[in-house]
């Protein structure tokens, strides 16, 4: 065996070695990662006895039940916060789409005077934080007798100045020349949007119209403020309402039942979509 054959053995050894840790790493980081949602299954599947007998905590159900579950639509109204969570987030989402579709394409491919001008102006507004708005919102909405209502709910969250942003550069990225080609064809601006930037920006429309369901079903804050009425409780503070009202401050499991219940639907979006949202962050980041 000659030099140049013991070169390569070390080098794919070393390369092995290098794969195997990376591989260690990040299957300790997952551990890590998934821990808490695996804690959070585990209790909601133990009784209240058993989960209060237990002085040491056991990473295992000795009698699993499925009771907490029945017990988190039954004690408090779980299904009508779903329902509400749901209207809230499609409405939501679904208007912030057009608003920021037909804005991203004004910034990206239609010239008019103060273009770049307005485009600084609204990327400056990301700098400001969301809690300080917050009470000028809460005050306008008050205001206008929109408290306890879905229309109250949706108005504040209707746009996203760092969404325009990432669509817009996915829809500069678009070749110029073939807006001038659909523009000789006759093509008027909103049949070239619909026909061949949302199309071709896809990837990124998925992953925008993900993260904001998302964001909606995660909201807290707001519908806090803006609803004192249970009819129209999202699951976020909802979670409030079963912990206050429903299972009692020392029911653990039960609490943990309905966090898993609000949790699934998301897991699942992730899970069917997850090539489409890494695709489209990666696009998002690539211009050109």
């Amino acid at each position: 065996m000659n030099n140049l054959d013991n070169v390569k053995i070390k080098s794919k050894l070393v390369r092995a070695l290098r794969g195997t840790g990376l591989y260690l790493v990040l299957s300790f980081w997952a551990a890590i990662v998934l821990f808490p949602f695996y804690w959070m299954v585990l209790t909601s599947i133990k009784s209240y006895g058993s989960y209060n007998a237990e002085y040491v905590p056991k990473f295992y159900a000795t009698n699993p039940t499925a009771a907490n579950y029945v017990d988190a639509f039954d004690k408090v109204n779980l299904a009508s916060y779903f329902v509400n969570t749901l209207i809230f987030t499609v409405a939501t989402t679904a208007i912030m789409m057009m608003v920021i579709i037909f804005a991203a394409y004004a910034f990206a491919r239609l010239k008019f005077k103060g273009k770049n001008i307005l485009f600084a102006f609204f990327l400056s507004l990301m700098m400001i934080p969301n809690e300080l708005v917050i009470i000028t919102n809460f005050v306008t909405i008050t205001n206008m007798g929109l408290r306890n209502s879905f229309l109250g709910l949706i108005l504040p969250s209707i746009t996203s100045v760092f969404y325009i942003y990432l669509l817009k550069e996915n829809f500069e990225a678009v070749p110029e020349e073939l807006y001038k080609a659909a523009k000789v064809d006759g093509t008027s601006d909103l049949k070239y949007l619909f026909k061949v930037m949302i199309p071709i920006s896809q990837p990124t429309i998925v992953t925008i119209i993900i993260l904001k369901v998302v964001e909606c079903w995660n909201s807290y804050v707001w519908p806090r403020l803006i609803t004192d009425n249970p009819k129209y409780y999202l699951v976020s503070n909802g979670i409030q309402e079963i912990r206050e009202n429903g299972f009692g401050r020392e029911n653990i499991p039960a609490m943990m039942a309905a966090v898993v219940v609000i949790s699934v639907p998301l897991i699942i979006l992730f899970l069917v979509f997850r090539d489409k949202i890494m695709e489209g962050v990666s696009k998002g980041g690539t211009k050109g």
